[in-house]
């Protein structure tokens, strides 16, 4: 039946425009043309050349031929470059593909052929796996080095050579800063693909829409609680969710961007003291590195710095030494496939007053949905129907809204069955408690959360197995105060075979990449049930006794 309120009031450019994230950029440059946008070593960029220098890149990916749908990837550190990307990328209706600087030659080599990489901006620093990739992928992408002049005498290894056939600032130089950008063509157009971890098989890719993305800007404002011209330190990689949109957050009040290529604790305190830093995200590996600093390296500073962390709960100790040291922390919680956290810890101040315990309990929480999503829930996966609020019945953690992906990249199979119901399956396990608020229980797949990377402890088994000596193994998380979890193996070895923790550790690091290899490796007999299937729980139980 129509309604009295559709009769000729329908939609035209006057009263509709599709969301993008793109037009806060523009209103921030025209807003704030002489304020820092970006601050990279002693480089300082205003809005007003942010703007120019993103309609420049777009400018000269257009002269390329590269347009809606097409694919540019990028292998970046937190440098000017990465920002530029996530704007003029796509300015052409492009989609930006960022690579995990992390990852080994051959999941690189995959993910440019699955995503079908039309151009590849790459730095130097990771020109060496950029190059064994690009031997091993079908695509050949257009390369474009980036060779920061920044890039410190201090340097963890040296800059890798050229394998490019243009400069990153001589390819910007070619694009015309009056460029007439485009708006998408529709909000569900696809701005972003990222890559999950890979738990069973080649990982999958995550795409994300102009619409989820200007949602999940504006709501990370409030959930960071960012007010006007907020200075926000990148020690979480921007290839991690698209950072979890803060690039494109920033530019909602006229944020400052203080890049840092290596999270070292002297660079940090420096940061936060010389510029003022208020808001930065990372995972418990960097509030180890703040609090556990050398007294040489900190620096006092007189504003309280918000900390936003979305891996495991962190321990009392730690909250209480980073509150000592001017951080308020926030807990969150989310996915790649909800464009990062979509869930938060709101504390309420009557908690504050509750004894150690129960304030420990409340932290423990992963929290409530985010104000741009629309449904979170703990349902039983089989009936879809929600588990019991009483905080001990589990169920699967699901969600529903726009800042959910579009799907999964050439995997028709897999975005339905995530899907399933109407809403998007997590995978992770959880109670919902009386109060609405949710708590992690179990991860289905048995992921590793260390350092804020995700680690398949399928991957790890794999590559154990290929051992020769290795007959039986198992891989689970071990609790760690630095990295929240490192992987720990137990291996049960073949009948007359031998070897040692570190012979087993070199056979991974040769197999995997080195974040993702166990640091501890135990040889016991593995329990198993009566059909031979492992049990991770008694692994898990083992574990907690190392």
């Amino acid at each position: 039946m129509t309604s009295l309120y559709d009769i000729d009031l329908g939609k035209n450019p006057a009263n509709h425009q599709p969301l993008t994230p793109l037009t806060y950029l523009e209103r921030a440059a025209k807003v704030f043309p002489r304020h820092v946008a970006i601050v990279h070593g002693a480089a300082r960029i205003t809005y007003a050349e942010f703007w120019r220098r993103s309609l420049k890149l777009a400018s000269a990916l257009a002269r390329r031929g590269i347009g809606k749908g097409d694919t540019v990837s990028v292998m970046l550190s937190n440098t000017p470059p990465m920002l530029e990307a996530h704007f003029g990328v796509p300015m052409v209706k492009a989609v930006l593909h960022s690579l995990n600087t992390r990852l080994d030659a051959a999941i690189v080599a995959f993910q440019l052929d699955h995503a079908e990489s039309k151009v590849l901006i790459v730095d130097r620093e990771f020109s060496g796996v950029v190059k064994e990739a690009l031997a091993m992928a079908k695509a050949k992408p257009l390369v474009i080095d980036f060779d920061d002049p920044d890039y410190g005498d201090d340097a963890p290894y040296p800059k890798g050579e050229r394998i490019g056939e243009i400069d990153y600032e001589d390819f910007v130089a070619s694009g015309d800063e009056g460029f007439s950008w485009s708006m998408p063509d529709d909000e569900w157009d696809a701005i972003s693909l990222n890559y999950t971890s890979g738990t069973t098989g080649n990982p999958k890719g995550v795409v994300y829409h102009h619409r989820g993305a200007a949602l999940m800007a504006y709501a990370n404002t409030v959930h960071a609680g960012m007010g006007r011209h907020p200075v926000y330190l990148w020690t979480l990689p921007m290839f991690h969710c698209n950072g979890w949109c803060f690039p494109w957050t920033l530019a909602v009040t006229g944020g400052t961007h203080v890049c840092l290529r290596w999270v070292r604790a002297k660079a940090m305190y420096d940061a936060i003291a010389d510029h003022g830093v208020t808001h930065l995200c990372g995972a418990p590996i960097v509030m180890s590195t703040l609090i556990n600093a050398a007294d040489a390296d900190k620096r006092d500073f007189p504003q309280t710095v918000t900390f936003n962390t979305a891996a495991a709960p962190p321990p009392e100790a730690v909250l209480a030494g980073m509150a000592d040291a001017g951080f308020a922390v926030t807990h969150l919680y989310g996915l790649t496939e909800t464009y990062g956290p979509a869930v938060v810890n709101e504390w309420l101040a009557e908690w504050d007053e509750l004894p150690g315990a129960e304030r420990t309990a409340r932290k423990a929480r992963q929290g409530v949905r985010y104000a741009a999503l629309e449904g979170l829930a703990v349902l039983d996966p089989q009936t879809m129907e929600p588990t019991p609020a009483d905080g001990e019945t589990i169920g699967e953690v699901m969600f529903r809204g726009n800042i959910v992906m579009k799907g999964y990249l050439k995997n028709r199979a897999a975005t339905d069955e995530a899907f399933h119901g109407g809403w998007f399956h997590s995978g992770d396990l959880g109670v919902m408690h009386p109060d609405g608020y949710i708590q992690l229980k179990d991860r289905s797949k048995d992921i590793i959360i260390s350092g804020g990377e995700n680690i398949s402890s399928i991957e790890v088994e794999d590559a154990l197995y290929k051992h020769p000596a290795v007959a039986s193994c198992g891989v689970v998380a071990r609790q760690d105060d630095k990295w929240g979890e490192t992987p720990v193996a137990y291996v049960e070895l073949k009948p007359g075979a031998s070897a040692t923790e570190e012979e087993i550790i070199e056979h991974c690091r040769a197999l995997l990449a080195r974040f993702k290899c166990p640091r501890t490796v135990v040889f016991a007999e593995i329990p198993k049930t009566s059909t031979g299937k492992i049990q991770k729980f008694q692994l898990r139980e083992m574990a907690k006794a190392l």
